[in-house]
């Protein structure tokens, strides 16, 4: 019987298993978008978390390397966490805002309608309330946060590639 070390655990998080959880991370935001299980903004999510937090199946919070200065960001992203911990959400970082907004803003570079950016710092993946959804790429990023959660990877961070 063989026995693996950590660092063998670790690098099981490979760029080919990096790039297999971003492409599902981006195939449940396409498949929620139309359904409206997508709350954007950290104020819109901070509301969300408070009215009705076992709803939300994914936080994802998104940076650039400007955001990394940006203190009230950080203080809002360590309440977002604590909340989403404490209640048992699973939690993302993503690396790639730009990527974000193409996926999100179907095309409209992460434009509202009124033209104003997106706040895409947090995003929400809320269940629709009509069905118990088993979206299998929601699986396999609920799956990779868990064992990431296991490996004292609280929040795993990942960069979606570009198309």
């Amino acid at each position: 019987m063989y026995n693996m070390t950590f660092e063998e655990l670790s690098g099981d998080y490979s760029q080919e298993r990096m790039d297999s959880v971003a492409k599902a991370l981006e195939e449940v935001l396409t498949s929620a978008l139309p359904q409206g299980c997508i709350t954007v903004g950290v104020y819109e999510a901070a509301k969300s978390l408070n009215v009705d937090p076992d709803n939300v199946v994914l936080c994802i919070l998104a940076t650039d390397d400007e955001d990394v200065k940006d203190v009230a960001l950080q203080i809002h992203f360590t309440l977002i966490q604590a909340f989403c911990c404490e209640n048992d959400i699973n939690i993302l970082r993503v690396n790639n805002t730009r990527r974000l907004a193409e996926i999100l803003g179907g095309g409209g570079g992460g434009k509202q309608s009124g033209g104003e950016p997106m706040d895409l710092h947090c995003v929400l993946v809320t269940s629709p309330h009509s069905t118990s959804w088993k979206d299998p790429a929601l699986s396999k990023v609920n799956r990779f946060c868990r064992e990431s959660r296991c490996m004292d990877q609280w929040v795993p961070i990942i960069n979606l590639p570009e198309r």
